[in-house]
């Protein structure tokens, strides 16, 4: 093994912080997803259109942490370093998703239209040919728990994967110095 692979950075048998950290990452976003889908399937809850918008984040996020994990002992450092970053970064966009959601819940600020507006252009005809699908509004919180929506929920786990993630490329930098 080369001194540029994550794997020589490593000698005893024990689990590195940052690759503990960085599973941790991926099996917090993996039950999200799960309880996301769950809730919907089992629960019956109907995402709105930023509900599914904040998904997005798990599904390029999740497999790049899987990726992380499989290949950790034959990455380079510095992918390694850009992968995590990436990963990170997706998850930094979904903590804002989710703070813009829980915002839009609150009433801070206006939702975007596709979800968020009165429904104009509804006809009786469509109604009736049953070809209209329900729109859930993205200011319609649909459940809380401890006062907080799933938007919410989604903006505080994302925040913790960044910083689980953050932490990692730390611990890896600090190994390294």
């Amino acid at each position: 093994m080369t001194s540029t692979t994550l794997s020589a950075a490593t000698p005893s048998r024990a689990l590195p912080a940052d690759k503990i950290l960085v599973g941790l990452s991926f099996v917090l976003g993996l039950v999200t997803i799960a309880g996301a889908w769950g809730s919907q399937l089992f629960g019956g809850l109907v995402p709105c259109e930023l509900c599914l918008e904040q998904r997005m984040a798990y599904y390029w996020g999740l497999p790049l942490l899987a990726l992380v994990l499989l290949v950790w002992n034959r990455l380079p450092l510095p992918v390694w370093y850009i992968l995590v970053a990436v990963g990170a970064a997706i998850f930094a966009w979904s903590t804002y998703m989710g703070g813009y959601h829980a915002g839009v819940e609150w009433g801070f600020w206006p939702g975007p239209t596709a979800c968020s507006g009165t429904g104009g252009g509804l006809s009786f005809d469509d109604l009736a040919a049953g070809t209209v699908k329900p729109v859930i509004g993205c200011d319609a919180v649909q459940f809380r728990f401890l006062g907080i929506s799933l938007a919410g929920f989604n903006a505080l786990i994302s925040l913790a994967i960044v910083a689980m993630l953050v932490a990692a490329m730390v611990v890896q930098a600090r190994r390294r110095a």
